[in-house]
């Protein structure tokens, strides 16, 4: 008789598209599916990566959805999903039913208390109400398996805080799996999702996409209707997809963009690249530009890891014998980004609804960050802003020089758990800095951008390039990805 173990790995040894077409053609049920997720997710508990693992909801779910897809196809002839189709049935109520996710603890998911990764709210009481971003997914038919950890308020790229344990990399567990996204990384990588949904205000999905070999994609400002629309710098976050494959991520990207449907647009196109490159075509060349200066120096000193050049070497070398048109970038990033930048990021603080004397419950980043925003005082943070939106101008006057900007996305490995809780607040921002080089500058010009993994160093860690597009190209550079995924499998 087979064990637990085997069968979870036979149920979740597939990719979101594969899993995704099982359930839908009824082979597999919402409930085979959520109970080897939940077996898996207790197997890597030592991995951190769940806050709330909520385990009886997310069977009732499943049962829900299995009962509904019963009660949908009953009807329908024949036994396979084209038949259903054929025979006027949806085959499912949504597009990613049965699909397991879970929810960052930044994102309110009702029933369950979003913490932020604070002892301030450590006690908040169950969210009364879906975000916006939840209810998409639900809708879309995916069951919550719970809460993924975070740092604090979402500030630093690692995924640790001072009331829950630390999240750590699948590929080496004594390693971050970066941040915010850590603990929802964690998850896929670890096998335990198939894919997941991100947020990225400063490299928060593309981070641990490439700290953990995932696929991480941060759509353009005002792309996903669950995002805020402002297009001003003020505005750096965005939802985003952490998958395995490009086309994983252009499956959870459909839905989240608002085209989700059996086969949506993103993963049409994907697919469509990979039918047209295998047989030895090429659609659609890009003029891609490389470079590897950052914004961030000469304030801070910026020093790649050999593995760094080397995947953005490789990357660039299979691009252009794939016939895209590659060579040399070099962007002017001017002086003030790294003052200005800081000035922005920590302002943030400035709009939570904290108490009079928040820092003394707030971790020693937070409460530094929170009092230097208040210290700087609101003209000058107007001043960096309005720095910072013509700065971003500029650039993305730069950037459209090419079609696609390449950089790396890490500078060095990911450190080890507790590296950067070490630091004195100011040094660890500087750390995080040297350390992610290339992503926050991609949120203040509000572009698309999207994390790929390229080659495994000897330690078994990866490393990834940064494909950075034009504002409305996440479907292109989903396709690019898909089709450097190729090249290198070559």
């Amino acid at each position: 008789m087979e064990n637990s173990a085997a069968r979870t790995a036979r149920l979740l040894d597939r990719s979101a598209v594969e899993l995704r077409d099982a359930l839908a053609a009824r082979e597999l049920s919402a409930r085979e599916v959520t109970r080897a997720a939940l077996d898996a997710a207790h197997a890597n508990a030592d991995l951190g990566a769940f806050v709330v693992l909520d385990e009886e909801r997310a069977l009732a779910r499943a049962d829900a959805l299995d009962a509904e897809s019963a009660r949908r196809g009953s009807h329908a002839a024949g036994s396979g999903a084209d038949a259903r189709r054929a025979a006027g049935d949806d085959v499912v109520p949504a597009s990613l039913h049965g699909l397991p996710v879970a929810f960052k603890d930044l994102v309110d998911v009702a029933g369950l208390p979003t913490r932020q990764g604070s002892a301030l709210l450590a006690d908040a009481p169950p969210a009364a109400e879906d975000d916006p971003l939840v209810a998409r997914l639900g809708f879309a038919g995916t069951v919550t398996l719970g809460t993924t950890t975070v740092p604090e308020f979402g500030l630093d790229s690692y995924s640790e805080n001072l009331v829950d344990a630390p999240a750590r990399n699948p590929l080496d567990p004594a390693r971050t799996p970066g941040g915010s996204s850590g603990g929802s990384a964690a998850a896929v990588a670890a096998g335990i999702l198939p894919f997941a949904p991100g947020s990225d205000g400063g490299g928060s999905v593309r981070i641990p996409a490439a700290a953990c070999g995932l696929v991480g994609l941060k759509p353009g400002r005002g792309t996903l209707p669950t995002d805020r629309s402002e297009d001003t710098v003020r505005n750096l976050t965005v939802a985003g997809p952490l998958a395995h494959t490009a086309a994983d991520a252009a499956l959870l990207f459909d839905v989240l963009a608002g085209t989700e449907g059996f086969a949506g647009r993103a993963l049409t196109d994907v697919r469509s690249t990979v039918e047209l490159a295998s047989a030895g075509e090429l659609g659609d060349p890009r003029r891609i530009g490389v470079t590897m200066a950052s914004p961030f120096s000469p304030d801070v000193e910026i020093t790649l890891a050999r593995p760094a050049i080397a995947a953005l070497t490789r990357a660039a070398a299979a691009l252009g014998g794939g016939g895209h048109r590659v060579e040399e970038f070099s962007p002017y990033y001017g002086e003030d980004y790294h003052r200005d930048f800081r000035t922005a990021w920590t302002s943030g603080l400035l709009e939570a609804p904290l108490p009079d004397g928040a820092e003394v419950h707030l971790g020693a980043v937070a409460a530094s960050f929170l009092r230097s925003a208040r210290a700087t005082g609101a003209e000058e943070i107007r001043a960096a802003v309005a720095r910072l939106e013509e700065w971003a101008h500029g650039m993305r006057a730069q950037f459209s020089d090419v079609d696609v900007v390449m950089t790396p996305v890490l500078a060095t490995p990911p450190p080890l758990v507790g590296h950067f809780l070490a630091m004195a607040p100011e040094e660890n921002y500087a750390a995080q800095c040297a350390f992610t080089p290339y992503t926050s500058m991609v949120n203040v010009m509000g572009l698309p951008a999207v994390s790929v993994p390229v080659l495994t160093d000897d330690d078994g860690l990866s490393w990834s390039v940064q494909l950075i597009g034009r504002a409305g190209t996440e479907g292109a550079l989903l396709q690019l990805a898909a089709h450097l995924e190729l090249l290198l499998a070559g």
